[in-house]
């Protein structure tokens, strides 16, 4: 199972002094020197951490695979076909949110067709797609229909679970809705919410291909170094 490194709040330090400081880049080759499978970064509309430049910069210089979530914004979606990350995950996403909140709603009508639009425009550049979507085993039909390669199911609620009971029916959807996607031959990956306490059942999933895991990650550099930190996440992966 692949590691992807999110290293948004890394650039969160930064954009709180618009300073030059941490270093992004420097922040994305420690990673990889660490372990990390890939890069992930969020091109959010508000450009509250991750700013253009940066993703045209760490496009330049990683050497594993970077992975560019994004919105299905005009602007946002030009710059990536120009830059062409290896992977696009769309997601979806509101100016007030803390995070993510949830998946891209793609039962809905209207943001099926506008999602089917944006994976078409990236598939003609040959950028694979995934789609950030809920644990449910109807959603990824749609997700098939409409020309993902790949879904990325959105953990948040197991890793928010406030009792072991809902905790392991948030599981248990996470196996069903991986399941439902391999069936219909989807590459599986997931991620919101995981650290170094919880991660351990998601990766016991033997179908999931990669986890993005970003704030625990950062946070946890503070104390112990970012190297030490996606060690440390890496061996619980491999672990479990």
């Amino acid at each position: 199972m692949r590691l992807g490194v999110n290293i948004d709040h890394v650039a969160t330090v930064r954009q709180a002094r618009l300073a030059k400081e941490p270093d992004l880049v420097r922040a994305a080759v420690l990673a990889e020197h660490a372990g990390a499978d890939g890069i992930t970064i969020h091109l959010r509309e508000d450009r509250r951490h991750i700013q253009d430049r940066d993703v045209i910069v760490l496009r330049q210089i990683i050497t594993t695979s970077l992975n560019l979530e994004m919105a299905t914004s005009e602007e946002i979606i030009n710059l990536a076909l120009e830059v062409v990350p290896d992977m696009v995950t769309l997601v979806p996403e509101k100016r007030e949110e803390l995070t993510t909140e949830g998946g891209l709603n793609i039962l809905e009508e209207g943001i099926r067709v506008k999602t089917a639009k944006a994976i078409e425009r990236l598939k003609e550049k040959k950028i694979p797609v995934s789609l950030f979507v809920d644990a449910k085993r109807e959603v990824m039909k749609v997700a098939k229909e409409i020309g993902a390669e790949y879904v990325e199911i959105h953990t948040g609620k197991y890793a928010d679970a406030e009792t072991e009971a809902e905790r392991k029916e948030e599981l248990k959807n996470i196996e069903d809705a991986t399941k439902a996607a391999r069936a219909l031959n989807l590459k599986v990956n997931a991620g919101h919410g995981l650290d170094y306490k919880n991660v351990d059942d998601i990766a016991k999933i033997k179908d999931i291909v990669e986890l993005n895991i970003g704030h625990s990650i950062v946070a946890r550099s503070i104390f112990v170094g970012l190297e030490t930190a996606i060690k440390e996440m890496k061996e619980l992966i491999k672990n479990a």
